[in-house]
């Protein structure tokens, strides 16, 4: 991944200025002290856990641990007042811990669901920095004021993320553009906070030991890294936008070359109603299933035919315009800082598994499960096997794969659905025998982002169905390989 996005480094073996002010040592303090009382909380947990579990056996004969209830509803206490403390934490440190929590909140299979549901908050929106913080930044990287480049500028940002914010400004040709300004000092933030992102995966991993699970930590730091370039993101809108260059209903906007640098980033202004104010389709005459199978077809495309995709595909990051009738609108693509490549490997696995999806062949997707790189080299690959097997027999099972079937299901459906249907004793062996493939943490997070979004959009639209036409000739292709290969042996 860091091949697109040179130039720029957060490595946490770096040493950190000895100059740093006395605001990011403060910063650093809180965010250590925040971390140990959630450490804490679960140390006492889990030594009320041992102190008071019995055991009985399974079906296979197996000891495993019982806990009263009790404890089991101080579990949920516990998650829950966690989860506020640490939103509450990230809303007032702001920068990394904005994004990891973004990330974490779409990630479940990490984190208590106590958790996902507080973080989600982060998805929406951010609050602004002042105009007077941010103009900092505009000086020391152009030079001059932002009243010298621009006719005018509003003050107030059109939108705050967790890095930088965006403002609305005029050309002296009177050329309506927005300009993203990196928030001060970002960078030394950055490299403070993930020591401390380090140090939390390092104790949560002794706790929960996912094979290779520091490669989310360092696909976070790379993912850092291309958000805080913003020469490196005006390089992906352009190709982006030279990918669907043959799609006029896909828009992208230009890039102003004079005003951007590494630190400000100037693009075309782009008109269009946020891709979730449903309340404007009818009026302006929008099908909402159109835009969502178009976002999905465009997703496909990006991630199985182009292999550059768009990694971060929330909300504020597309806009709807009617096209020439309700079924045809234009979709415009923003923010193109998060945008990927994805591995071979990756694209292969998951054509074999939504492959084996729709011909109901259980040894596809298992097939698919090892090329994709989740089969750790020293795991027990026979339990781990098993496991997928079982998920995919689930899966099979489910007449309605929309994500509005997924959003009407009951919490006890879900909660079996989730089941690895293994023995207490085996969960932690699973855990080990299982690891985070290199590069998957932008497919996974660019997938269910995009998942979500459509089931907002037209919950009983099958996106399966809708992107499988990108994955045909992938597998029409590997086809003829096998074909030819056995045609060529002797």
């Amino acid at each position: 991944m860091s091949g697109i996005c040179p130039g720029f480094t957060i490595g946490c073996a770096q040493r950190i200025d000895p100059r740093i002010s006395m605001s990011l040592f403060i910063r650093l303090v809180r965010a250590l002290f925040v971390f140990n009382l959630i450490f804490m909380s679960y140390m006492v947990q889990l030594g009320l856990a041992r102190v008071f579990r019995t055991w009985r056996k399974d079906g296979k004969g197996n000891e495993e641990p019982v806990l009263p209830a009790w404890l089991a509803r101080r579990r949920a206490r516990v998650d829950m007042r966690n989860a506020r403390r640490l939103l509450r934490t990230m809303l007032k440190l702001r920068g990394v811990y904005i994004k990891l929590g973004q990330v974490l909140s779409i990630m479940g299979g990490f984190l208590p669901r106590a958790y996902t549901s507080e973080l989600e908050s982060l998805q929406d929106s951010v609050p602004p920095q002042s105009f007077d913080y941010v103009e900092d930044t505009f000086i020391r990287s152009l030079g001059k004021k932002p009243d010298e480049c621009f006719t005018s500028i509003e003050r107030i940002p059109l939108a705050a993320a967790s890095l930088g914010q965006v403002h609305l400004a005029y050309l002296k040709d009177g050329t309506k553009v927005a300009v993203k300004i990196l928030y001060p000092q970002i960078r030394d933030i950055i490299r403070v906070d993930m020591r401390v992102v380090r140090m939390g995966l390092t104790v949560y991993k002794k706790f929960f030991p996912f094979g290779g699970i520091e490669r989310v930590h360092d696909a976070l730091v790379d993912l850092l890294r291309r958000e805080t370039d913003y020469i490196h993101e005006a390089s992906c809108m352009k190709r982006m936008a030279d990918n669907f260059a043959d799609e006029p209903d896909l828009l992208f906007p230009a890039v102003i070359s004079e005003f951007t640098t590494r630190d400000i980033l100037t693009m075309t202004f782009m008109e269009g109603i946020k891709i979730t104010k449903f309340e404007d389709y009818e009026k302006l005459g929008i099908d909402r299933v159109a835009v969502a199978s178009r976002l999905v077809r465009s997703f496909y495309k990006q991630l199985f035919i182009d292999r550059f995709f768009h990694a971060d595909p929330h909300p504020g990051n597309f806009l709807v315009q009617p096209g020439p009738t309700p079924e045809e609108p234009r979709l415009v693509f923003l923010d193109f800082g998060a945008i990927s490549e994805v591995r071979t490997e990756l694209v292969e696995g998951l054509t074999d598994i939504l492959q084996g999806i729709f011909v109901e062949d259980s040894s596809l997707a298992l097939v698919g499960f090892r090329r994709m790189g989740f089969v750790a080299e020293e795991g027990n690959k026979e339990l781990l096997e098993r496991t997928v097997m079982t998920y995919f027999g689930k899966l099979l099972k489910i007449q309605d794969r929309t994500p509005g079937a997924l959003m009407r299901a009951k919490q006890h459906e879900l909660e079996s659905l989730a089941d690895p249907e293994v023995a207490r004793m085996e969960l932690r062996e699973l855990m080990r025998s299982f690891q985070y493939p290199d590069g998957w943490f932008y497919a996974e997070r660019a997938s269910v982002m995009m998942f979500w979004l459509c089931a907002q959009i037209a919950p009983d639209l099958d996106t399966l169905q809708v992107g499988f036409p990108y994955i045909v000739p992938l597998i029409l292709k590997r086809q003829q390989e096998m074909t030819a290969a056995l045609e060529a042996s002797p």
